[in-house]
């Protein structure tokens, strides 16, 4: 896939500067991680920082992938898209990642991920109660890093988080509802990954502005940003669901297939008309009424299948074409408010890496 519009971030120089953004994000934004992380009681601390890739299963020191860090990029581009220090917008990314990761050890467990980064789940390792209990303390953790700020645009940016994971939950309830639904339309996956991924990315590209002292009308203009790319961000994560390669995303091939997810290429493909749509429809009514046990008894072969008929119901081209949209109107939220050029760049390209990314 490419952007829509051929930019600057295409090039070698413009890639290098977007993952030099995403590993100032990850510098800036770790140690004060690790330090909240720290607070949290045994053996919570310990299950933790396994999750976060810092120690392994054995508790010994790891390097293991701890993901994009785009979120931590995205807090600290707003402090600066307000005029604001980078570091203005640190507490924000730290707060934004913790609840960001509160999602992911609650998601792995009821999805039955026992994989993720290429590494063994927490429920999988430490089991199912410690990712239900750490997953509650990293939230925790999200509003006492911000209160403790005690200043007034602490406590907008705290209200601006709230919402965002209130949002991110409804999400995923409405992604556990559609998994046993014989159809889903596009308006509906897009409502749950508006909440699902999009708010939480929206908090992330406001919240490091709010810190520094914007007004609301340019909060609003970076969340509508961040919102529409996390739109991207997820038609994205979408296609790789199905057609990533397991190498690169460390899921099994078919993951979302898998799950039985009613994600933008399969709501897509059932809402086409044509043979293959028709077909589709067939095997996934007939799917929502198998045991999960059952399911996961499926051979490569009927999971090919299925993402073969997605293929060729439009699903995949859809999506990919979706993905582009959301990156325009990303791109076309920042033209309302004054951003420095730089920094405009900047969340220009990190868009753009959004939807040519791999994993």
């Amino acid at each position: 896939m490419t952007p829509a519009h051929p930019r600057p971030a295409d090039s070698g120089d413009a890639t290098e500067s977007v993952r030099a953004l995403l590993e100032r994000g990850r510098t800036l934004a770790t140690p004060e991680l690790r330090a909240a992380v720290d607070r949290l009681a045994p053996p919570m601390d310990t299950v933790a920082a396994y999750h976060f890739g810092w120690i392994d299963a054995e508790g010994r020191p790891s390097a293991a992938d701890g993901g994009k860090a785009v979120r931590p990029a995205l807090a600290l581009l707003s402090a600066e898209a307000a005029g604001a220090r980078p570091e203005t917008g640190i507490p924000g990314a730290v707060a934004v990642e913790l609840v960001h990761n509160f999602s992911l050890l609650h998601d792995d467990l009821m999805d039955g991920d026992e994989q993720r980064r290429h590494r063994d789940t927490v429920w999988k390792v430490h089991g199912p109660a410690q990712a239900i209990l750490v997953g509650d303390a990293l939230f925790a953790l999200a509003g006492e890093i911000l209160l403790e700020l005690g200043t007034a645009d602490s406590g907008r940016a705290m209200r601006r988080l709230t919402h965002a994971t209130r949002a991110l939950i409804d999400g995923q309830a409405q992604d556990i509802s559609y998994e046993h639904r014989d159809q889903v339309t596009v308006e509906e996956c897009l409502e749950m990954e508006g909440n699902k991924t999009g708010a939480l990315l929206a908090c992330a590209a406001s919240i490091g502005a709010v810190l520094g002292g914007a007004d609301d009308r340019t909060a609003d203009a970076l969340e509508s940003y961040g919102y529409h790319l996390g739109l991207a961000f997820q038609a994205v994560d979408d296609l790789l669901g199905i057609w990533g390669d397991p190498e690169a995303t460390g899921k099994q091939a078919w993951s979302d297939l898998r799950q039985r997810k009613k994600s933008l290429p399969v709501a897509a493909a059932l809402g086409s008309d044509g043979e293959a749509a028709e077909r589709l429809a067939e095997l996934m009514s007939a799917d929502a009424k198998k045991s999960q046990a059952e399911f996961e008894d499926f051979d490569e072969a009927e999971f090919a299948e299925r993402a073969a008929l997605i293929e060729r119901a439009g699903g995949r081209e859809w999506t990919s074409q979706e993905a582009q949209r959301q990156h325009r109107t990303a791109i076309e939220a920042l033209d309302s408010i004054e951003v420095p050029g730089r920094v405009r760049e900047q969340l220009t390209a990190l868009a753009d890496f959004v939807v040519v990314r791999q994993r």
